[in-house]
């Protein structure tokens, strides 16, 4: 699906297979041109990517029942008491720390309400609120909201109406449909059946529900557009036409859609491919290739680089983002439903500290952090392992994914305090595999994640890139199998 980073470099490879996008409008008289058309497909791929992939996530999780990735229906919660694996790829660079629970939210005909039970203090959880535009447009949990128990309710942007009795805040998404991504801590396997108890007190009902009345009128039933690989190569601009029809435009929006409508692209629009002549074809290809080189060199350049790692804060809500298309679609692409990085700071990285490509076919690697130079958080930290390539988790013997704070008392450290992480495709010794960190036999992709960061003036990784702790860079330390 589109979320699969290979799948989302071929979406603009389309001009060698008489790629996507266009409607019966678009070849008629009052066309732009080829170069400008070929300009308004490029920025639309860059302002629609977010979107679309989106689309396919939540198509996998909400609608498609046999996806293989089916969660739940909308406007019901469902509960993960396990961590993500090399088996989940509905997501790119998934997280490995926290279950998680998903509530794929219809906001059509009511509101939602959300309530949270009282968490431990200690039990790091946050509900993460973000909508089809990819804006994280708020947040309840330990560092936003506290850990006592509350009740929220999140609206469309139709909604008019005052604030409920009971509700502690009103949340605003800018589409109609939008998901609640829940992550609760696990201290370690034994935990589980804690998790459980904390998921089963997060609950989900219509406002009419809560407010005891009876229901509106349901919302029009959808019949969404089956959402897969090969359809996703030819069809890019269709979805997101269907997509922007639950997106009213904002302000921040109106210089770009009224671009992509002189192309034929924008909400109540209909595309279909095979309807466009070739010359058609062949300009949308072009400003959709152009599009993706863009989104892939500013995920190279994202940010800062501090020791090999790049360090930005790419995701937030709209007033975050202000029209800057380029850097919300970079943020997708390196990872769909980041945290704002109040919430959860994001070093990663593909280079060692000498700036050469991780290889654990070739190379072993370590990362050592001082004595009093762990990642500086309120909560927790992690070293989570990816394949170079497809930035999925990775099979491995020890069904481990990542390395966290929480696995510290089990860690060894080193003689002086400080905390090495052993790095490569096969184990270091029997001696030494508490800390390691297992890697495919191939290119490496390393993400840390900081939940709850401590903020300045004290040791912060804030803001990211300019903060005073700096993340040790990876060092080579050898030939793989060594």
């Amino acid at each position: 699906m589109l979320t699969k980073r290979e799948l989302l470099h071929s979406a603009a490879w389309l001009a060698a297979a008489g790629l996507p996008c266009g409607s019966a409008a678009f070849a008629q008289t009052a066309r732009p041109g080829i170069v400008k058309a070929a300009e308004i497909a490029e920025a639309g791929f860059i302002y629609g990517l977010p979107i679309v992939m989106n689309y396919g996530v939540m198509y996998e999780y909400a609608v498609d029942r046999n996806s293989g990735q089916f969660k739940a229906p909308f406007n019901q919660i469902a509960n993960e008491a396990r961590v993500f694996t090399y088996k989940d790829t509905a997501i790119v660079t998934p997280n490995s720390d926290t279950p998680y629970s998903f509530l794929w939210m219809d906001l059509r005909a009511e509101p939602t309400v959300l309530s949270v039970p009282a968490v431990d203090p200690k039990r790091y959880y946050s509900v993460m609120l973000c909508d089809g535009n990819t804006y994280n447009f708020g947040y309840i949990g330990s560092r936003a909201t506290g850990s006592e128990a509350g009740v929220y309710m999140v609206a469309g942007p139709d909604w008019k109406g005052e604030t409920p009795p009971g509700v502690r805040k009103v949340f605003r998404s800018s589409t109609q449909f939008a998901v609640a991504g829940y992550r609760t801590q696990l201290f370690n396997p034994a935990d589980m059946d804690n998790v459980k108890k904390v998921q089963a007190g997060y609950t989900a009902q219509p406002l009419s529900a809560y407010l005891r009345q009876p229901a509106p009128p349901a919302a029009a039933k959808i019949d969404f557009p089956k959402f897969d690989k090969k359809l996703v190569k030819t069809n890019f601009f269709e979805y997101l036409d269907f997509a922007l029809q639950f997106a009213p435009a904002q302000a921040v929006d109106k210089d770009i859609r009224e671009k992509l409508a002189l192309i034929g692209i924008g909400p109540g629009k209909s595309f279909n491919f095979k309807d466009l002549s070739l010359k058609d074809k062949l300009e949308i290809a072009v400003g959709m290739k152009a599009g993706q080189r863009k989104v892939d060199e500013k995920t190279k350049t994202i940010g800062k680089d501090v020791n090999g790692w790049r360090l930005a804060s790419a995701f937030g809500d709209s007033a975050f983002y202000n029209g800057d298309w380029l850097l919300r679609a970079a943020a997708a692409t390196m990872g769909i439903y980041g945290n704002d990085a109040v919430e959860a700071a994001y070093p990663v990285t593909k280079i060692d500290a000498d700036g050469k490509p991780l290889d654990c076919a070739k190379a072993n690697y370590t990362i050592t952090f001082p004595a009093g130079q762990q990642p500086p958080v309120n909560a927790f930290w992690s070293v989570t392992m990816y394949d170079g390539k497809t930035q999925f988790l990775v099979k491995n013997p020890l069904d481990r994914y990542l390395i966290n704070s929480p696995m510290l008392p089990g860690m060894k450290l080193d003689p002086d305090g400080s905390l090495t992480i052993y790095i490569q495709a096969k184990s270091p010794g029997k001696d030494k595999e508490s800390n390691w960190l297992p890697a495919p036999a191939g290119p490496v992709y390393l993400a840390m994640r900081l939940y709850w960061p401590k903020e300045p003036p004290g040791l912060s990784v804030l803001p990211p890139g300019d903060g005073s702790w700096r993340p040790p860079g990876v060092k080579r330390v050898g030939a793989a199998g060594a």
